[in-house]
């Protein structure tokens, strides 16, 4: 088991520099949207590649920085059954969801996102959009977020597992949305 948890914290500790990067493409997507809402308004120059590089970064904030909150555990569930159950059924509920729908949808979409990345890369796609960009970088967003979900989910059930077998300690601290 303790191998197992040395693995967790070490898909967690990627999944936070991931998350690191995540952040600071939130920041980059926001003064590259700023300047070039500057320069087509302010100067009349324009390109569409000031556009797709948003889009870009907004792919990498999104599949990059969705493994950490995973990690913190502060990603969406369902709430009907899982707000009224506490320690040990929390676990049971999750550890199913994760066993059940997180690791075969990650892991389906990740199969299925590397063959499209392949191809753009390989092709050397271009955004059909004058001044466009190339087109892999985004779309090596997908398998690599989706694969890092998967990882990230395993490393969520190792924890678990060691938390019943009396090895992990966690702290759940769900709070119920506000609407």
């Amino acid at each position: 088991m303790s191998l197992l948890l040395m693995l967790a914290k070490a898909i967690d500790k990627i999944s936070s520099i991931l998350g690191k990067i995540a952040a600071w493409t939130v920041l980059a997507a926001a003064l590259i949207s700023a300047g070039n809402a500057f320069i087509r308004y302010g100067l009349d120059i324009s390109s569409n590649g000031w556009l797709e590089i948003q889009w870009y970064l907004f792919a990498a904030t999104v599949m990059l920085g969705a493994p950490v909150v995973l990690n913190l555990n502060e990603h969406v569930r369902v709430d009907i059954l899982y707000g009224r159950l506490k320690g040990k059924g929390q676990v049971y509920v999750d550890m199913f969801g994760i066993v059940f729908f997180l690791l075969p949808v990650m892991g389906v979409l990740a199969w299925l996102s590397w063959p499209l990345f392949m191809k753009m890369y390989l092709t050397k796609e271009m955004s059909g959009n004058a001044g466009g960009l190339i087109r892999w970088p985004a779309m090596l967003m997908l398998p690599v977020g989706f694969g890092m979900m998967f990882i990230q989910g395993i490393s969520e059930l190792i924890k678990r597992i060691a938390y019943l077998a009396g090895k992990f300690e966690m702290a759940f601290h769900y709070e119920k949305p506000l609407q």
